[in-house]
């Protein structure tokens, strides 16, 4: 094969192998670019920031959701015992507090700045990728790590920052022997609503530590 085939052979079996974004997942779509979705990804973006498997994150993620609190107003009704309990029972039972107190700075600074729908965020940024990113992380508990992880979904509504490729999914690009660049994995993976698809994919290759299965796979 030659080198692009080969790419193109491995992003296939990377694809085949996990077929949906993290955000897909859970049935967040956040090509809509309404509030609920957008702080729905938050919340996720914050639980998986967190020193807890990207699994464990989403259970937990998940069981808010299921809990029916999947908009700020919702989020804010829930009492603090309540929050905690949920956490506690998916997985967080050595970060329930801490999260819980990062969820209710979360929904204050939400409505405080924003009134509550993360769009507004983007527009007072001036739609401006490093400024959003700012803004992101005045979010406690959302570093770094955390804006990655939102971002490396948003970018399917928010076009200025496409195309992005976090440092996590670059790294396991490389290690796969693909570029490492968000516009050489844009262009494999088949455009802006794919590529989020392909670094959940490629992160997710390197946390089951199924790099040797994907080439494999791809041979």
């Amino acid at each position: 094969m030659t080198a692009r085939a080969s790419e193109t052979a491995i992003v296939k079996a990377v694809l085949d192998r996990y077929p949906r974004s993290y955000a897909q997942m859970l049935g967040i779509d956040l090509g809509k670019n309404t509030p609920a979705p957008l702080f729905q990804w938050l919340v996720c973006a914050l639980l998986m920031s967190a020193r807890i498997s990207a699994d464990k994150a989403q259970e937990a993620a998940k069981a808010l959701f299921d809990a029916g609190w999947t908009t700020p107003d919702k989020m804010a009704a829930t009492s603090w015992e309540e929050r905690v309990k949920v956490l506690n029972e998916n997985g967080y039972a050595r970060y329930d507090e801490s999260t819980a107190r990062y969820l209710v700075d979360t929904l204050d600074l939400l409505d405080k700045n924003y009134g509550g729908d993360l769009r507004r965020l983007r527009d007072d940024a001036g739609r401006s990728p490093s400024e959003e990113r700012k803004r992101l992380k005045d979010f406690k508990g959302i570093g770094e790590t955390g804006a990655d992880i939102f971002f490396r979904e948003v970018q399917r509504a928010w076009e200025e920052h496409y195309p992005f490729c976090d440092a996590r999914a670059a790294k396991a690009a490389e290690s796969l022997g693909l570029p490492a660049d968000g516009e050489s994995l844009a262009e494999l993976a088949g455009g802006r609503q794919a590529l989020p698809r392909l670094l959940t994919g490629l992160v997710r290759t390197d946390l089951d530590k199924a790099k040797d299965d994907i080439l494999m796979a791809a041979a």
